[in-house]
């Protein structure tokens, strides 16, 4: 081909060392280091200048060789739920996966399971961890027990992250998982716009609203709808403890003393005992149902037509995040706002993979 070309690089660019950062800011490598690890005896005009030169090189430390070099290594615990919820068991998955990465930083990652219902269960597993824990990420109940429990952990210098269930009055480090109450609003925007001009009942099932993720999701929910759809009138949450044996019978009764039931929001888990319910009554084509988190299950459901949207978060985003926030506190590092922020995803028959 004739004119002129692109030219393309020969190779990904090398990454910028502290050496380098040195010899461009024009100090030593010693006064070099002290500026990026925040250590103080450094003038204000020459940390001006490193940080300067940092910005330019897009340098970021490495924190697997800076640990290695002084001999430190990290565990952490995972606190994670039982029971039969799949979205929960592909976050532990996930887990598992992110302590591969998590070991070559010279991170160690021990998951523990607890019922999450269980208030006095999660206060004694973290009560009950041994002081050789630098961090700990736990699916968390919003209960004082709970919140007592990891502000002792806090006091003990362990660093705490709640993973999807947030307890935001305790002194937990960071939040890893999707806004709730956006989330629940986003199932009340499309319910409305599923039954547009029908007027009727809404059920809502939960696995329980003293986990803050369900609660949060059924207020947003009911936001939408009582400010923006007086045709619609939403029941009292029923809560089967995300378990599709306790669901179905209750989500039965539902349909069987409300006939004039239209739309059913699923705030946690149990959605086969819902699927098995709607398929019993003969309704299934006729309510509107809207779920969350895309597993092998709702999938089925979505392309089989009973299932009309599922509202999603990504559970290995989550267990990354969860470890990368960890991994930074306790190295030194900077935690990446944008990076560790958690999207709220929505699928329909269509765009499933």
């Amino acid at each position: 081909m004739g004119g002129a070309g692109v030219r393309l690089a020969a190779g990904p660019t090398a990454r910028a060392t502290l050496e380098d950062v040195a010899r461009e800011a024009g100090v030593s490598l010693a006064t070099a280091d002290r500026v990026v690890n925040k250590r103080p005896g450094v003038r204000d005009k020459t940390v001006a200048r490193v940080e300067t030169a940092v910005a330019k090189l897009g340098y970021r430390p490495d924190l697997a060789a800076a640990q290695l070099a002084r001999n430190r290594s990290f565990r952490f615990a995972f606190i994670l739920p039982t029971g039969d919820n799949t979205f929960m068991a592909e976050l532990t998955e996930q887990v598992r996966h992110t302590t591969t990465w998590l070991a070559a930083q010279r991170a160690f990652v021990d998951v523990h399971h607890v019922d999450v219902f269980d208030p006095e269960a999660i206060g004694r597993a973290l009560e009950s961890l041994p002081p050789v824990y630098e961090g700990v990420a736990v699916v968390a109940l919003d209960h004082p027990r709970v919140r007592i429990a990891i502000d002792d952990l806090a006091a003990r210098g362990v660093a705490v992250v709640t993973l999807v269930s947030d307890v935001p009055g305790s002194r937990r480090l960071h939040y890893v998982g999707i806004d709730n109450p956006a989330a629940g609003r986003t199932a009340g925007t499309l319910m409305g716009k599923y039954l547009r001009g029908r007027t009727g009942k809404i059920g809502v099932v939960a696995g329980s609203l003293a986990l803050r993720d369900h609660a949060e999701r059924q207020f947003g929910f009911n936001q939408v709808l009582a400010g923006e759809h007086p045709n619609l009138r939403v029941l009292p949450a029923i809560e089967g403890r995300d378990d599709s044996a306790q669901t179905r019978p209750m989500a039965a009764r539902l349909l069987a003393e409300n006939p004039d039931l239209i739309g059913l929001y699923n705030v946690g888990a149990g959605n086969r005992g819902i699927a098995a319910a709607l398929d019993e009554s003969g309704r299934a084509r006729d309510i509107v149902w809207i779920a969350h988190e895309l597993t092998p299950h709702t999938r089925r459901f979505l392309v089989g037509g009973i299932l009309d949207t599922v509202i999603s978060q990504n559970a290995g985003h989550e267990a990354r995040s969860a470890g990368r926030v960890l991994l930074a506190h306790c190295g030194g590092g900077k935690i990446l706002s944008d990076q560790e922020t958690i999207r709220i995803d929505i699928f329909v028959r269509d765009n499933i993979l």
